[in-house]
């Protein structure tokens, strides 16, 4: 195993508490935000509406098309330039046929700017019913994903990784939820692909941890829990760095350059990629120890030797 900074001898459990406390803080400030906005800020695909993309031959004034918009009946449109200074997007919520309400608006706009006509680029039209379905099968699949996760993990190793595991997917997913209501972001289909894309990063780096673990514990018996999780880490540190530190290198570059269309994608696993790290050394890690601290006390109470 490659080691890219050679040997380390670093005691991250000792720094368990603090991180959970952080992380608590990061999760509860999240779902705080959530419930102050009766739950995440659905896109689109979730809720139902109509999405247009135009193009200007100039740059318009957005406080003008919002009137233009307002006059026409769709006051609480939502408006943002897209690439350009020249495109903007626009969504509505679904009041009619997707095609009438981009017609009633290209209308009004050409109307309004006679001399700067826009041109309609794309469409992009879902009905409520579809949306709300949507929403139900992107919840159904992260829920039935990290069911799959806990009973594989306990076949390939033990329940209690299986958990801390599951525990810690469910902690990347939750911050990565808890910054985009926070930055009042969309969660579209594009989000729920980069969350499931993240549930299966996180997990790789997991089962690389706990695999490492369950090694050293059969080199190291007398050694007790906190040691062979540190030394494990500590191993398989090279490993994590290089792995993150690439995905996160090609996530940035689609952060800053990938356009609108992908910023809530390259966002959220901006977030998850390094809370997936984060995750598996902080989340993962001390509930394995507290586990086997317990089962410990356990042994000593009912009088059986403890190594």
């Amino acid at each position: 195993m490659m080691q890219f900074f050679g040997e380390t001898k670093i005691d991250f459990i000792k720094l368990r508490w603090k991180a959970i406390t952080v992380s608590a803080i990061i999760i509860l400030a999240g779902i705080v935000s959530m419930l102050i906005k009766g739950g995440p800020k659905y896109g689109v695909d979730f809720l139902g509406g109509t999405v247009i993309q135009i193009h200007f031959a100039q740059a318009p004034n957005i406080g003008e098309v919002r009137q233009v918009l307002s006059n026409a009946g769709y006051v609480d449109a939502e408006i943002k330039t897209f690439g350009t200074a020249n495109d903007i997007l626009l969504r509505v919520q679904e009041q009619e046929e997707g095609a009438a309400v981009s017609e009633t608006i290209m209308k009004a706009l050409r109307d309004a700017f006679p001399q700067n006509l826009p041109e309609e680029r794309l469409v992009e039209s879902v009905g409520p019913k579809v949306g709300k379905e949507l929403r139900t099968a992107a919840i159904w699949a992260t829920l039935i994903s990290l069911v799959l996760i806990l009973i594989y993990v306990s076949f390939r190793f033990e329940f209690i990784f299986a958990v801390g595991a599951v525990v810690a997917l469910f902690h990347d997913v939750m911050v990565t939820l808890g910054f985009l209501s926070l930055l009042d972001m969309e969660v579209n289909l594009t989000v729920v692909a980069a969350l499931l894309t993240i549930v299966g990063f996180s997990l790789n780096d997991t089962i690389v941890v706990m695999d490492r673990i369950r090694e050293n514990r059969r080199l190291f018996r007398d050694a007790n829990i906190e040691k062979i999780i540190n030394l494990s880490v500590n191993q398989t540190l090279g490993r994590t760095i290089i792995t993150s530190v690439t995905v996160f290198i090609v996530v940035l570059i689609l952060l800053f350059f990938g356009g609108d269309v992908l910023y809530s994608f390259s966002f959220a696993m901006t977030v998850g990629v390094i809370a997936g790290v984060y995750s598996t050394v902080y989340i993962a890690a001390p509930l394995v120890v507290e586990w086997y601290k317990k089962a410990e006390i356990e042994k000593v109470r009912r009088g059986v030797k403890v190594a």
